[in-house]
């Protein structure tokens, strides 16, 4: 049977330049088309109406919108479980007002008049009406961004002593770059797809950054193996080359499992408007592609090229000290 043995690190400038192309795309997207909190960030306003029968989300949010001459957020969770007896189901719609001012009871009212005439048969009524405090969606967000943060500190610890023997901190430092460039793509799909960000965003991420950390683990820890069963002799690329194609396959199937899965989501949730569904489910698919990248694509070679930058740096000084 024949083998392939793909050279990463001798492809290294593509793979940047690919990772590199796409950043730059999604950063021109943010420019042009900025980004969007939900209101657990930015504050305001949420009503819950229950309804019966179908509803479409395009519609609902002019209606509102006109109604109540604020932008307006809407996400529509239908009831699965009676998809075969549309009258019997549990549907209802979250409608979100971002900004400081609460919604009156007559806007309510007209509100809840406007979506009437759209809808006769949908029988909207009011389940609740809250208004977020914007310091509290602040407050999470700050409370994530230091999760992730000490995640990335324990992930250096944790990789610097369990890979000391091939240069720990350096592979930490390689593998917290390449999760940073995942959680950059993920970033950048919610502002390409204009889709709020909001705890589904701290969702995928998190998860995204276990799936990715995980292949950079197994390809860390085949490295490892490997230098010592190939000998202090051998070059870094042809370490992490061979280490790589021979988890290749694994990760390749990890992760398109898992794509797989997801995508099912997607599609169910697109069927049936499901846009708390489908607003997780394609950020999802999206990193888990990148998280399958960079650590593939990216982590090693990048951790190849910095150590022999470092043996570069070395091989002066050796030879001084030998003259």
């Amino acid at each position: 049977m024949r083998t392939f043995h793909i050279k990463f690190c001798e492809k290294k400038k593509i793979f940047f330049g690919i990772s590199l192309a796409i950043l730059v795309i999604g950063v021109i997207c943010n420019i042009f088309l900025g980004t969007k909190l939900d209101i657990q960030f930015t504050g305001g306003a949420v009503i819950r109406y229950s309804y019966n029968g179908t509803i479409q989300q395009e519609d609902v949010e002019q209606i509102v919108k006109d109604a109540s001459g604020k932008d307006v957020s809407v996400r529509i969770h239908e009831d699965m479980s009676t998809v075969n007896d549309p009258t019997q189901a549990n549907n209802s719609v979250s409608i979100s007002f971002a900004g400081t001012d609460s919604i009156s009871l007559d806007q309510q009212q007209s509100i809840a008049t406007a979506l009437d005439e759209k809808y006769p048969d949908a029988n909207f009524e009011v389940v609740e009406s809250n208004s977020v405090n914007p310091t509290m969606g602040q407050s999470f967000l700050l409370k994530c961004a230091i999760a992730v943060l000490i995640a990335f500190v324990l992930l250096l610890i944790y990789v610097g002593f369990r890979f000391r023997k091939i240069g720990g901190v350096t592979a930490g430092l390689m593998s917290i770059v390449a999760l940073l460039h995942d959680v950059l793509i993920v970033y950048f799909v919610f502002v390409a797809f204009q889709m709020p960000i909001n705890d589904s965003f701290m969702a995928v991420v998190l998860t995204i950054l276990g799936y990715s950390l995980n292949n950079t683990i197994i390809i860390y820890d085949r490295i490892r193996e490997n230098r010592r069963l190939m000998g202090p002799k051998t070059s870094y690329a042809d370490l992490v080359d061979t280490s790589i194609n021979q988890t290749l396959t694994r990760s390749i199937y990890t992760s398109l499992t898992t794509f797989v899965a997801i995508a099912a989501v997607f599609v169910v949730g697109s069927i049936y408007g499901l846009t708390s569904v489908t607003t997780f489910a394609l950020p999802m698919m999206v990193g888990i592609v990148a998280g399958c990248y960079s650590s593939v694509c990216i982590a090693g070679p990048l951790y190849v090229a910095w150590e022999e930058r470092k043996e570069k740096k070395s091989a002066p000084a050796a030879s001084v000290e030998n003259n």
